[in-house]
């Protein structure tokens, strides 16, 4: 039997962190040629599946900055689904949050996604035309689409993902590319426990159970998923 993925090309933006690592090891399990963008060499060394077969990580990408997505995703040699774990996090009540916290949060989490999404598109286009298909999985956070106090910025920016993540799978349907998104609660990373030390970590949803269902979104067995802002919550 084939693996599911049979070296298909797969992009994994946030590839080195804890969701982004679980992501691109059960995809390597499953055949997929992954391929991660690091923003610089010092990032690019920590990843600990580096040099591993089948894994592709380019260093010097600001997934911020559209030549550099631009760049990225025209050197693939190919690709089927793009995987967009990258973001940041900021907390803190309405007057305590600058225009600058706002404005980094829109930038990392909806702008990174936006041209990802769109380099990603572009690229599957250039493997077989207008109706080529693809998978693209964004991902949210629960207090974009659940009421969540003290997040304001990281909420706003998280539905613009959430949003994009809707639009895109009606102006992409036609072409057989799925889009969708998970929706996470906290997840339990080793950061995470170390900032709420207090918080019921058996509640929260772990890495590897989160990274089982972007699998299967951005997978070929997905035949019919799209527009979905799929809730990874746990028992949290």
């Amino acid at each position: 039997m084939k693996p599911e993925f049979d070296s298909l090309d797969v992009v994994v933006t946030g590839g080195t962190g804890a969701l982004g690592s679980a992501v691109a090891s059960l995809l390597l399990a499953r055949g997929a040629r992954v391929h991660v963008p690091a923003f610089d060499d010092a990032e690019a060394e920590r990843f600990a599946l580096r040099g591993a077969p089948g894994v592709s990580v380019r260093a010097g990408v600001d997934l911020t900055d559209e030549l550099h997505v631009e760049r990225f995703y025209a050197q693939l040699p190919g690709l089927f689904a793009s995987i967009h774990v990258a973001g940041g996090y900021a907390g803190g009540a309405l007057l305590e949050t600058s225009a600058s916290v706002a404005r980094r949060m829109l930038t990392m989490n909806a702008l990174s996604a936006f041209l990802c999404c769109r380099e990603a598109v572009r690229r599957m286009r250039a493997e077989g035309g207008p109706r080529a298909g693809g998978r693209i999985v964004n991902v949210a956070a629960r207090p974009a689409i659940v009421p969540t106090a003290g997040l304001s910025a990281y909420a706003m920016s998280k539905a613009a993902v959430s949003a994009l993540t809707l639009s895109l799978a009606e102006e992409l349907k036609g072409e057989g590319i799925w889009v969708n998104a998970i929706v996470p609660s906290v997840l339990d990373t080793p950061a995470n426990r170390a900032g709420m030390p207090d918080a019921a970590f058996d509640a929260w949803p772990k890495v590897e159970e989160a990274a089982e269902t972007i699998a299967y979104l951005a997978s070929p067995r997905n035949a019919v998923t799209r527009g979905a802002l799929v809730p990874v919550y746990g028992r949290s």
